[in-house]
């Protein structure tokens, strides 16, 4: 089934308006003769192709979104004053858009990586960004490493290709990536699609209540479709024969009024815990544990309604984890901490510094008051208000409350600190545990997954050392990994 297409009736016309004589012939210095330049419709239409694409994201390039509805049934103001988390039953519009994080524009669904799960909510009080992925932690710990992870998951400067030397070779020097790449590499690192599979805020979250009161939170979405996924061998012949797989799977189970919805709950840690805990709440490489913080059951997300132009609702969606409403905002985790910068300067760069304009991005709730005027594709919604503040005109003005909530008086002296210590921060011990939670089905796919790429590499250190990482987790997971990288490798 396709959209309705949404075109007025009548005469075409060029984008100034004017109408066209003859659209399917050039104006030529007679029958056979160059074409000429004063023919403005042909440069017209050829200079708007050249610019029909604008710079791809660098990461979470290939993806695809969809509207839908987040509807409170759990009353949570004792933790947040945030409004649109304040009354049971209350909804709230929603885009939420899925993504793999290594491949280009073009490239196939069902392939083994992780999958964004950037989910904006138009609340009354503005918009609110969640931005996280399918798996609660990540491989590193600290934004500065970031480029680095990520140019080791692209193409190689020289080959031009994706090579095992470089991502294990970082990996095996980052054991901060165990847990993660223990993930990615088991049962659910390809996700038969993106409504099978689970969401999470994966950033560690400040929430404050009306009393002043804090609370660290990490966000869950639990996907009522059940978790289905691909094995090895299913994704290299899904993405052979369909490599937009999990954007049609999507597109097409919303057309039919197969409306997918994920259960919505919430890990609360009271602030006064975290200095205290046997582990960094804040550490983006681990999860905390269900036994000392159970997930609460706070509402129901439901996606059901497509976007009916991809480039102008997908393409050019942004997203920025910097967009809080009161009652949330930012904790400790420096992973979170960078991405408060990155996100929305990328979006500055590639759709432009106006993008928060466009109907995807804007408020749906509210209207956005600033002083920002101006700039690429500024539409002159301001007309002649002033541009300044304060102000004696009527403008707008600073509220006086902050959206969250001071934590900490940080007396140390600045430098390139590591995070606190606490007394079970270490980069194996949860990738252990996920080892042993799987069953012997499980953990022979996640050895043979693993022992497929790493016997890839080219030296036999990187190798090793990649090898000794999954050892420290789990001496068994060490063994049979290490036996069968040597029977690959022969």
């Amino acid at each position: 089934m396709t959209q309705e297409a949404h075109v007025t009736q009548g005469p075409l016309t060029t984008e100034a308006g004017a109408p066209v004589a003859d659209n399917q012939n050039s104006e030529t210095a007679g029958i056979g003769g160059p074409v000429l330049v004063q023919d403005q419709l042909l440069l017209e239409k050829l200079a708007h192709f050249n610019r029909e694409r604008i710079p791809e994201r660098v990461v979470h390039a290939r993806g695809a979104g969809a509207y839908g509805t987040f509807t409170l049934t759990a009353d949570v103001s004792r933790y947040t004053r945030a409004h649109f988390l304040s009354e049971v039953g209350r909804q709230t519009e929603t885009f939420l858009r899925f993504s793999t994080v290594a491949g280009n524009l073009g490239s196939a669904d069902a392939v083994r990586d992780p999958r964004g799960w950037a989910l904006k909510f138009y609340t009354e009080e503005g918009n609110y960004d969640l931005v996280g992925n399918n798996t609660p932690v990540f491989f590193i710990k600290d934004a500065i490493k970031f480029p680095d992870f990520i140019h080791t998951q692209k193409r190689d400067p020289y080959t031009g290709s994706q090579e095992a030397d470089n991502v294990w070779d970082f990996w095996g020097l980052s054991p901060e990536s165990t847990h993660q790449v223990t993930w990615l590499f088991g049962d659910r690192g390809i996700p038969a699609s993106y409504r099978h599979m689970n969401g999470y805020g994966s950033h560690t979250y400040q929430w404050n209540n009306e009393a002043g009161e804090v609370f660290w939170v990490k966000y869950h979405f639990k996907t009522d479709q059940g978790i289905r996924n691909l094995t090895t061998e299913e994704a290299v012949n899904v993405s052979g024969l369909d490599p937009d797989s999990h954007q049609r799977d999507l597109r097409e189970s919303i057309e039919r009024g197969d409306f997918p919805t994920w259960t919505v709950q919430v890990q609360i840690m009271p602030a006064a815990d975290a200095a205290t805990y046997r582990f960094n709440p804040f550490d983006l490489t681990k999860v905390w544990p269900h036994e000392d913080y159970p997930p609460i059951e706070i509402g129901r997300l439901q996606l059901n309604r497509n976007p009916e132009n991809v480039f102008a609702e997908v393409e050019q969606s942004v997203f920025s984890p910097a967009h809080f409403v009161p009652g949330i905002g930012p904790s400790p985790d420096k992973m979170l901490q960078g991405r408060l910068f990155a996100y929305g300067d990328a979006h500055r760069y590639r759709v432009g510094v106006n993008a928060d304009h466009l109907p995807v991005n804007r408020p749906h709730a509210t209207e956005a008051r600033t002083h920002s005027r101006d700039g690429f594709l500024y539409d002159g919604r301001h007309k002649g208000a002033k541009n300044y503040e304060p102000n004696s005109f009527g403008g707008p003005f600073q509220t006086d409350r902050p959206l969250w909530r001071a934590t900490a008086n940080f007396t140390a002296g600045t430098g390139n600190h590591e995070a606190p210590v606490h007394s079970e921060d270490n980069d194996f011990v949860q990738a252990g545990n996920l080892y042993r939670l799987m069953s012997e089905g499980e953990k022979g796919r996640l050895v043979d997954n693993l022992a497929g790429f790493i016997a890839k590499v080219s030296r036999d250190d990187i190798a090793e050392r990649a090898i000794d990482n999954f050892r420290q987790a789990d001496g068994d997971f060490g063994k049979r990994l290490e036996a069968a990288v040597q029977a690959l490798r022969g």
